[in-house]
């Protein structure tokens, strides 16, 4: 039987960084990365047959049980949308990058992308499809949801419990103790040091709701 092949779905920034993740992976293999590794253009906006030296593939020639697939798409939304219309029969994997530092007491849930300089210390449980993004960190004892995001340098305190689709932008800290509710994004820099209950978007130091006078 034909092994399978990685399936990248999506062609823009954060599958391309997805695919450099791949390479180091699999740098003390003898496998040829073109050879191991398709993207998938879901939406069609991929005009090229081939990207960063990879073959490009059409939504009309995925074949699911050829691939072991990640979903690299940023918004965590869309991630979902974009899963949720992929065959049922599909075969989510996990990518962690070989700098990632993850002890053996942490769960992470299928489809999930951990990239270079991670580190996730003990006693968390992260959820389906969950992006970790460039030098991260993740305390211990925390609860993550589905579909959860961050961007780089994210630093996460212990005892945190976050629920689905919570985002956090580019140099953001969480405070230890903290619970977010679903649907939260957290700008760039910002600062949670209080518990979030209503979705909606968050900046500053400390966070506050976008758009509450």
């Amino acid at each position: 039987m034909e092994k399978k092949k990685f399936c990248i779905v999506g062609t823009s920034g954060f599958g391309r960084e997805t695919l450099t993740c791949l390479i180091d992976v699999m740098s003390n293999t003898a496998l040829k990365i073109e050879d191991a590794v398709v993207f998938l253009d879901e939406d069609g906006s991929c005009e090229e047959s081939t990207l960063m030296g990879i073959p490009v593939i059409k939504k009309n020639e995925f074949v699911p049980q050829s691939f072991k697939v990640v979903v690299a798409i940023g918004d965590p939304k869309t991630r979902k949308k974009v899963v949720e219309a992929l065959p049922p029969e599909t075969e989510f994997t996990s990518i962690v990058h070989p700098s990632a530092v993850i002890s053996q007491w942490v769960e992470v849930g299928q489809g999930s992308i951990i990239t270079a300089g991670a580190v996730l210390t003990c006693n968390i449980n992260i959820g389906k499809h969950a992006h970790i993004n460039l030098h991260t960190t993740i305390g211990h004892d925390c609860t993550i949801g589905d579909y959860f995001t961050t961007a780089p340098a994210t630093n996460i305190s212990g005892n945190c419990e976050f629920g689905d689709y919570v985002y956090l932008g580019t140099n953001s800290s969480v405070r230890q103790g903290i619970k977010i509710c679903n649907d939260v994004t957290i700008g760039m820099g910002g600062i949670v040091v209080k518990n979030i209950d209503e979705e909606g978007v968050y900046i500053g130091n400390p966070v506050s709701k976008l758009g509450r006078k």
